[in-house]
């Protein structure tokens, strides 16, 4: 069954062109290393909630913007092997392909697919 790594964080608003360079850079490096799909997400509706929110999880600030992404993967072993030689990856290297938003703030984790319809 596939794999699906998760990703929210707040990007900066003025960022939005160079935050969509980095993602369709950053998704030809993440199918290269077995990656079936990279869905990278802007938000448009995405509410302050009351106890809990995107907005909050992120520490969204007035000038930021949510995004949310996620890689699916063929297996859990396939995203282990994919995931390393991402982050080996020079193309992605900080120094190379800085992030255009505070990755401090990024929540992300990788998730077993239960339903898939």
């Amino acid at each position: 069954m596939t794999y699906v790594d998760g990703f929210v964080a707040a990007v900066p608003t003025a960022n939005r062109e160079a935050f969509r360079k980095h993602a369709k850079d950053a998704a030809g490096v993440f199918k290269e290393h077995g990656a079936l799909k990279v869905v990278e997400c802007w938000g448009d509706d995405v509410p302050d909630g009351e106890v809990t929110s995107f907005p909050m999880a992120v520490k969204r600030k007035a000038d930021e913007t949510v995004i949310f992404s996620w890689i699916l993967w063929p297996s859990r072993q396939a995203r282990d092997e994919g995931m390393k030689k991402v982050m080996a990856d020079p193309r992605l290297q900080p120094d190379k392909h800085p992030m255009p938003f505070d990755g401090k703030r990024m929540i992300y984790g990788g998730f077993e697919v239960l339903v898939e319809a």
